[in-house]
This record gives structure tokens, sequence and C-alpha cells, in this order.
């Protein structure tokens, strides 16, 4: 078991010897091709710093324009681009805080700030930050679960470049900003992701049909509460003006049998009033035993139906003494007079009416005798 270990060990050390092997020849390449030769009168473009030796040593960085070199003792040994630079960050796995093995990429902005630190401090400063930029990346990623890098990448990008600032100052590069360009699960996890989604969409779906569902029966138990609420009031207001309607005309006939009476009373007062009064009186009362003799369910048994002239009699009497009843009344009710000619009036008051209520009940009795 140790031999496959260490054999592995082995392999995995070679393979870094080659890719570093690899880096510093293509670093070499560049630095041989892209730099140029010593022309006595150089002239620099812009957003670029070369570096000149003089006899192996720095002598001093040439600026953007007219720069004159010594022949043969000055040499320009690094060219350093100051643009931002895009550098691909090669795909690399990594682990979540929740075990969850993930595989990742993405892209790198940096820019060289001091071309002095990146020529000298570093022997190739694009290996180096990309190097750093991995292991920076799967160090955050180990602090973090899976959806909080999804639903945190923003924040996961500047924890990143933050990282690489702090080590790379040394080197004299600007890491400026990182994106992380794509990610990639295990097909089980991409699965059981995918379910999940599923089944919270569905859950959503649920809540919302039981939403709607809720807000359309209450919209209908409220509509039903608002009818019913308009209903009683249509039949409230129904009742008041009906009542209010019957009041008033129970106030007309009042007033009006009011009115009646009171005009029925000063005619009664007149001189032939009071004959007027005794023949309605008797039309009256015959023609209500003339209505309940039509009826087949009414039985009358009044005395001497048969003779009119009785009935009309009987009429007469009545009101007769109603009348002699409103008098008395009067009379004791008077202001004008004294206590003793009121009591004196209604003495003979009292007398006349008896004998009035035996002339009647003589006249009736000589009518019922004719």
């Amino acid at each position: 078991m140790s031999i496959y270990v260490n054999t592995g060990r082995l392999l995995a050390r070679q393979v870094i010897t080659r890719r570093r092997c690899t880096n510093a020849l293509i670093h070499q390449c560049r630095t041989k091709t892209s730099t140029p030769m010593n022309t006595i009168i150089m002239f620099v473009p812009q957003q670029e710093a070369w570096i000149v030796e003089r006899m192996g040593r720095f002598h001093r960085i040439l600026e953007p324009g007219l720069n004159v070199l010594l022949p043969i003792m000055d040499k320009i040994k690094y060219v350093q681009s100051l643009k931002e630079i895009a550098i691909d960050v090669p795909k690399q796995s990594a682990i979540t805080s929740d075990n969850v093995t993930l595989s990742i990429d993405g892209v790198l902005y940096l820019r060289i700030i001091d071309p002095y630190r990146a020529s000298y401090g570093v022997e190739d400063p694009e290996f180096a930050i990309t190097q750093l930029a991995q292991t920076t990346m799967r160090s955050e990623l180990g602090k973090m679960s899976l959806d909080k890098v999804f639903r945190e990448r923003e924040s996961l990008n500047v924890s990143i470049v933050d990282s690489i600032n702090k080590a790379s100052e040394a080197w004299g590069i600007a890491c400026l900003r990182y994106e992380i360009r794509d990610i990639r699960l295990p097909s089980r996890v991409h699965e059981a992701m995918q379910m999940q989604v599923e089944a919270e969409r569905r859950k959503r779906a649920a809540i919302l049909e039981s939403e709607g569902r809720r807000e359309a029966d209450i919209n209908i138990a409220e509509g039903k509460r608002q009818s019913r609420i308009l209903a009683s009031e249509a039949d409230r207001q129904e009742q008041i003006n009906k009542a209010s309607g019957e009041a008033a005309a129970m106030l007309a006939v009042a007033d009006a049998r009011a009115r009646g009476l009171q005009t029925l009373s000063k005619a009664l007062q007149d001189l032939n009033g009071k004959n007027a009064a005794s023949l309605t009186l008797a039309e009256q009362y015959i023609s209500a035993f003339k209505h309940l003799a039509k009826t087949n369910n009414t039985l009358i048994l009044p005395a001497n139906t048969g003779d009119i002239s009785s009935l009309v009699a009987q009429a007469l009497s009545v009101y007769q003494t109603v009348s002699s009843q409103n008098i008395e009344s009067q009379a004791m009710n008077a202001n004008d007079f004294s206590l003793k000619s009121s009591t004196l009036n209604q003495s003979d008051g009292i007398s006349d009416s008896k004998e009035r209520k035996k002339l009647q009940t003589a006249n009736v009795s000589k009518i019922d005798i004719e």
C-alpha cells in the first residue's frame, strides 16, 4: 500500500516540476522574443514599462516616449505591460463545507502597478497569480456550503480578490476582480438539486393555488355578507317608509276626523242641528241593520226587529241621552257662574234630563203601541 502512495507522490511531483519548467521556458521565450534590442535611441510605447539593466544590474525604468541608452552597457531586460490583463483560471476541484465536490473555473483580471517588483519579485507573474487564485478559491469554497456558494457568488468573488491582493502586494500586481465562470456538480448532486427545485416549485404552486381559493372564498363570503347587509338595509328602509306612510295616513285621518267632529259640533249647536243629527243617526242605524241582515252566518236578535218605527225611536233616544250627557258635562265645567248657581243648574239639568227620558220613553211606547 505504501508503495502505491509513494508512487503517486512521485508522479505528482514530476507533473508539478514539468509544469514549472514549461512555464519557465514560456516565460523565457516571452522575454527573449518580446525584449527589444538596444538601438541607443529607443521609443517606448504608451502603457508599457521597460526595465533597463546596466552591466547586469538594475539601472532604471524607461517611461513612454523618447529614451537614450548607452550601447553595450545598457540592456532592456524586461518589458511589462501596464494594461489590465485577463487570465483564465483553469478548472479545478474544490470541496465545500458540506462535503460536496465542485468543479469550478473563473477569470482573473489584474494589472501591474510596480514594474520593478513584477520583474524581480516573482519569476512568472501570470503563473504565480493563477496558482494563487486557485488555492484561494479552494480555501474560500471550503468555508462555505453548497447553497451559500450559489446564493452568495458575488461575496465569494470579493473574498477571493481580497485574499489575492494581500499575497500579491509583494509582486507589484493588483487583482482588480475575479469572476466565477462555471460551476459543475456531480451528477447525483445535480439530480438531487433538480428534484429539490421541482419540489419547491410544486410547493409554491400548491401554496398559490390554496391562497387563490382562500381569496376566492373570502370574496364570495364578503359578497354574500354585503348583499345581506344591503337587503336588510333595504327592508329596514322599506319598513321605515311604510311605517312613516301609515303614521302620516293615520295623522291625516285623525286630523280629518277631528275637523269633521269640530264641524259637526258647530253644526249641532245650531237650532235645527239636533233634528238633522237625529235623522242622520236613524238612517245610519237602519243601514247598519240592513248590511248585517245580508250575511248568512250572522244571527241578529234585537227587540222588535219587525217594527221600523221602534228602531228609529230607539236610535233617537240613544242620541238624546248622549247629547244630554254632553250638556251636563259642559254645565259642570263652566267657570262663569258661582258654585251655587252651578249646583242649581246641574240639578235642573239632571231633572230636565230625567223628564226628557220619561218623555222619550213615553214617545217610544206610544210609537210601539201605534
